[in-house]
């Protein structure tokens, strides 16, 4: 059998596929080149996907043996999941592979913001000494607001908590005896509320019509003028145009984005203007570790399907 990679998947994934007697063509530069990459879907059994393969209408009528797409990440915003259902093509994603990255990765930007030493350490070079300038504050006591409340939202608060930090979230799908709630701790609370406490609010829910511009000048207004918006879940959620202006009006402090509406970041973009919004290249979830997870799990959930069995990573 053969399966097609369009794009970047660790070594380790890729191997055991071979071990186990695929035939595995890599290009992980293929989700650029798109009429390569219609041309080849006919011949193969499984695809293997990241965020910028767009999985539509016309890619699913090429992929004609598919059995399966593996998707290595999460968020299945470019996979049409009904149209894959209708074809009979089972959608895999990484269940939680890279959590704890992303985790990590907010934490990294609280505590940027909080104590910005990349920035002072740029200062002393220069031949300065301004520690007044430099003086930063502490995340204790400090609250977090978390916009959904899954698992990496559940990583998220236990490391916040670690730091004395109070936890706070919205989720209309979470109940109230749910265990990010009863074991986490996260204190349940309405969306203008958690905008009003937070002095950082990270975002963790899909990109859907519901949380399209989710955060916008509307709720930015809500927010304190010290707050900071985390975006590591997916572009559109945060209104960008918005965003820069409530930060140059000092509406809030500023934002840590990782994810962006038109990935990479345009040159002509509003983002761009600020030095108060941080900007990174869309790798929460992309440490050593998580990748190395990611492309495992998925390797071994695509030879499950491809042979008869049953995922726990189906998506659709």
């Amino acid at each position: 059998m053969k399966i097609l990679v369009t794009e970047l998947m660790w070594e380790d994934g890729i191997e055991a596929l071979k071990e186990k007697g695929y035939t595995v063509d890599y290009d992980m530069e293929l989700s650029r080149k798109r009429e390569e990459l219609l041309s080849l879907l006919p011949g193969y059994d499984a695809l293997i996907v990241r965020n910028e393969t767009k999985v539509d209408t016309e890619f699913l009528d090429a992929a004609k043996k598919t059995q399966v797409i593996g998707r290595l990440g999460v968020g299945v915003d470019n996979i049409d999941l009904e149209g894959a259902r209708e074809r009979n093509i089972l959608v895999l994603s990484a269940r939680n592979a890279n959590a704890t990255s992303v985790a990590e990765y907010v934490m990294a930007a609280m505590l940027d913001a909080s104590r910005p030493l990349k920035d002072a350490d740029a200062d002393v070079r220069k031949g300065n000494w301004d520690r007044k300038f430099f003086t930063g504050y502490e995340l204790n006591n400090r609250t977090l607001g978390l916009v959904g409340m899954g698992e990496i939202a559940h990583r998220v608060a236990k490391r916040a908590q670690a730091f004395g930090m109070n936890v706070v979230g919205y989720d209309p799908f979470v109940a109230p005896f749910d265990h990010v709630v009863q074991e986490t701790g996260i204190k349940q609370v309405e969306m203008e509320e958690l905008l009003k406490e937070s002095d950082f609010i990270s975002i963790h829910v899909p990109l859907t019509k519901a949380t399209k511009h989710l955060i916008n000048r509307e709720n930015m207004m809500l927010m304190k003028p010290h707050a900071y918006v985390i975006n590591s879940a997916r572009g559109g959620i945060v209104h960008e145009e918005d965003l820069v202006e409530a930060v140059e009006e000092k509406l809030i402090a500023g934002a840590y984005l990782d994810v962006l509406e038109k990935e990479p970041v345009q040159k002509d973009s509003p983002l761009l203007r600020s030095e108060a919004i941080r900007l990174s290249p869309h790798i929460a979830g992309l440490t050593v570790e998580a990748q190395s997870r990611t492309a495992m799990m998925i390797a071994e959930e695509v030879d499950r399907v491809l042979n008869g069995g049953q995922s726990l990573c189906r998506v659709n």
